[in-house]
């Protein structure tokens, strides 16, 4: 079948190990099923595993793609939750230590078709597109999980989202919007900034600039760059939840002293459970709103997207097309 997968890894130039090419159809066993995958979206997991984070050498070469959504063997719309745990594990999966998500020890999703556990599929809704519903399984549950589940906002809460632009960044202005808070971004870059007001941010400042209020809680993906801003802007008893850094995690000054004299919380956030996708999924049907996507690519072209990720070109969203 076709597939979009890595054969080897390189810190300075990832897309070295990148093949366009045949793999072999996947055989489900017991319990699992397989999914035709319409669309499937690019994140920088796939990035980080192109140099050689959190994929082993062992493994490839390996189907990159965490997120899709098409057709299963019942004939079923569905969207793919990339979370794959132990089976005998109870509870919320993203607590499970032997976890892993698909692209890591199981063949990921940008191929023909991808095979899940059975119980790693949800429901799409009609009026979702393919594309639309492959954007939710990493980016917007992450920034779900990171709004109402860590950081337990309700409607009238101020949030500071660090980094507009990326998919988790705009996951986040869209859907902090909808749930009723007022959200404040951050970004080096002008023109993001104007089109994270045109999304609905109530306001737009440079990076490190002050705000003109303190707030009740950061989603910081980010990291060294931004972590002192984040920690400064909080008003006292508020929470950073955090869940990447792509600017490096290695802090110049971690804030402590401000951390525990404002009593502040550093939450961490790592993806999210079937149960919040299906939740995610219901808010989208209940509010109406959508995935940003920057662009539709056929997967044959999967090069472009991912030379546009690495080059930061991109607001929203990339989604590959079958």
């Amino acid at each position: 079948m076709f597939a979009v997968y890595a054969e080897s890894f390189s810190a300075d130039d990832p897309l070295a190990g990148l093949v366009i090419g045949e793999r072999p159809d996947p055989v489900a066993p017991p319990g699992w099923t397989t999914v035709t995958v319409k669309a499937a979206s690019l994140n920088h997991h796939d990035l980080w595993s192109l140099r050689g984070v959190g994929l082993r050498a062992e493994a490839l070469p390996m189907i990159l793609g965490c997120d899709a959504a098409g057709i299963d063997e019942e004939g079923r719309e569905v969207i793919v939750h990339a979370v794959i745990g132990d089976p005998d594990w109870s509870g919320d999966e993203t607590l499970d230590s032997r976890r892993s998500l698909l692209s890591e020890r199981y063949q990921g999703t940008f191929a023909d078709k991808v095979m899940v556990p059975r119980r790693n599929v949800v429901a799409k809704p009609a009026e979702l597109t393919f594309a639309e519903a492959a954007c939710l399984p990493t980016a917007w549950l992450t920034a779900y999980r990171m709004l109402f589940s860590q950081g337990a906002l309700r409607p009238g809460d101020t949030v500071l989202i660090q980094g507009a632009g990326g998919g988790v960044a705009t996951a986040l202005i869209t859907l902090a919007r909808a749930g009723g808070l007022t959200v404040l971004v951050t970004s080096r870059d002008e023109a993001k900034r104007a089109k994270a007001l045109e999304l609905g941010a109530h306001g737009a400042f440079e990076s490190g600039a002050r705000l003109p209020v303190k707030v009740d809680a950061v989603m910081e993906t980010v990291g060294r760059a931004t972590w002192s801003h984040s920690v400064r802007s909080l008003r006292p008893g508020g929470k950073i939840v955090i869940s990447g850094t792509t600017s490096g995690p290695a802090l110049d000054d971690a804030e402590l002293t401000r951390i525990f004299f404002l009593q502040l919380q550093v939450i961490g956030s790592t993806m999210g459970t079937r149960d919040e996708l299906a939740r995610l999924v219901n808010f989208l049907h209940a509010t109406g709103v959508r995935p940003l996507i920057d662009r539709e690519i056929p997967m044959e072209q999967a090069r472009d997207g991912f030379a546009a990720m690495a080059g930061g070109e991109v607001f929203g969203k990339i989604v590959f097309t079958r």
